[in-house]
Order: structure tokens, then C-alpha cells, then sequence
């Protein structure tokens, strides 16, 4: 299976025909993250990556902050664990949840055998064709360590949220000067095609950290605007 995984996997650098070679790939990294709504502090976001061996999980806790604690006290986990490649990361689970008896949480199996993605949410399921490649939407964010995406291009991503496929189209310029609560940056800016009705996406990756992302913002079609900011980011070779 683990021959099957890499291939699929590695069609995924065939979308990035001049990316550049990555930098050696941490083994583990810890990053903070401010979450915004509307320019107004939400949440906290804390993620962990850890590598062992040929496998690899992802586990990401935000926790409500002010007024909205009131409404969301528990905290929102998303997990992503799987496959490494030489190619980057290989999904096999996906979970999405507040707490073990949350009635909208959502999982996700990828069975690359089948060219499967079984995903379940609030009791149904539902099995959809798996695309080479596909990454989940925590694992997204982790695979561009592995694909160093840092020349003007057009960059193409299958990715689930537990709930459906969607096929993202990044355009990519690198060279953009951000600041960030770790200091001024150079990195690569990424601003998802969509249409009216779909949300836009950017991120902004730091090829000086490994490509991690150090800010995200999400506009919905409704107009709110979430923005997701780093505040700290801790790697180990």
C-alpha cells in the first residue's frame, strides 16, 4: 500500500513543474496561531506536527476567547494522521469534533487501495472517488513543507474538510513582505480561484520556517472576513 500511497502522493508535485527542492523537513513543529473575526480576537489556535518513522500526526486545539467562550466552551480538536512519503504526507484518518459526544463530528477515512474517501458526519456516511494526492484540511496546511512552492505558478491541491471534495487552484507569487508578531517576513502568497459563491482563501508561507503557514485568511461569500496569525512557531530537526 505504501507503493500505492508515494505514487499517488507524488502526482501531486506534478501540479508545481518548477517548484523548488525543499529544506530538510522538521520532525516536529509546535506553532500558536490568534484567531480573528472581523478584525475582533476570537480564539487561540494550537497546532502540534510530529514525524516517526514512516508515519505522521497532526493535532490542532482552538479554544473560544471573550464572549464567544460563553457559547463554545469546549474546545474544537481537529486530528490528521497517516503516511510519510518521499513525496510528503499520505491522510489516512480525519477527525473534526468538540469533545467525544459532539453530534457534528465529522471523520474522514482514506482508503488508498479502493481510491476511496469515507467520511462520516452527524450519524450519516457517504464514500466518494479519491483523487491521487488528496490531502485533508489540517494536512493541507503541513504538505507545503514538502512542496516548496516559491515560483510564480499556478499551484493544484485536492482537499477534503470531512464533509466533501473540493479541488483548490492557487495562484502563487513569492517575494511578499508581511509583518507578523515573530518580526517582518518574506514569504510566499497563495490566493485560492474561486467562484462568487465559494469562499476565498490566502496564505502567506515562510520559507524561512520550512514553508509553514503564518497567516490565513478566509472571506466567506456572506462577507466575514477570519483571519488566522501567528504568534509562535517552534521547530525540531
Amino acid at each position: 500500500m505504501r507503493c500505492r500511497t508515494g505514487r499517488a502522493a507524488a502526482l501531486l508535485l506534478l501540479a508545481l513543474p518548477g517548484a523548488a527542492a525543499a529544506p530538510p523537513v522538521p520532525l516536529s513543529v509546535s506553532a500558536s496561531y490568534n484567531v480573528l473575526r472581523n478584525g475582533g480576537h476570537v480564539a487561540v489556535m494550537h497546532e502540534t506536527f510530529e514525524a516517526s518513522g514512516s508515519s505522521y500526526r497532526i493535532v490542532s486545539e482552538t479554544h473560544a476567547v471573550g464572549l464567544l467562550a460563553l457559547f463554545a466552551p469546549r474546545p474544537l480538536r481537529v486530528t490528521s494522521s497517516g503516511w510519510l512519503t518521499g513525496a510528503g504526507l499520505t491522510p489516512q484518518y480525519y477527525e473534526h469534533k468538540r469533545g467525544e459526544d459532539d453530534p457534528r463530528r465529522i471523520r474522514a477515512e482514506f482508503d488508498w487501495e479502493e481510491a476511496q474517501l469515507k467520511v462520516r458526519r452527524s450519524g450519516r456516511s457517504e464514500t466518494l472517488p479519491l483523487p491521487p494526492g488528496t490531502q485533508d484540511q489540517l494536512s493541507i496546511m503541513y504538505q507545503f513543507m514538502y512542496l516548496a512552492p516559491d515560483r510564480p505558478q499556478l499551484l493544484q491541491l485536492s482537499r477534503t474538510n470531512g464533509r466533501r471534495l473540493e479541488q483548490h487552484r492557487y495562484t502563487v507569487r513569492a517575494g511578499v513582505e508581511i509583518e507578523t508578531a515573530l518580526g517582518p517576513m518574506t514569504t510566499v502568497h497563495l490566493v485560492r480561484q474561486h467562484h462568487p459563491e465559494e469562499s476565498g482563501v490566502e496564505i502567506w508561507l515562510a520559507p524561512q520556517k520550512h514553508y509553514l503557514p503564518v497567516r490565513l485568511l478566509v472571506l466567506e461569500d456572506g462577507g466575514a472576513r477570519f483571519e488566522q496569525v501567528i504568534t509562535k512557531l517552534e521547530t525540531k530537526p
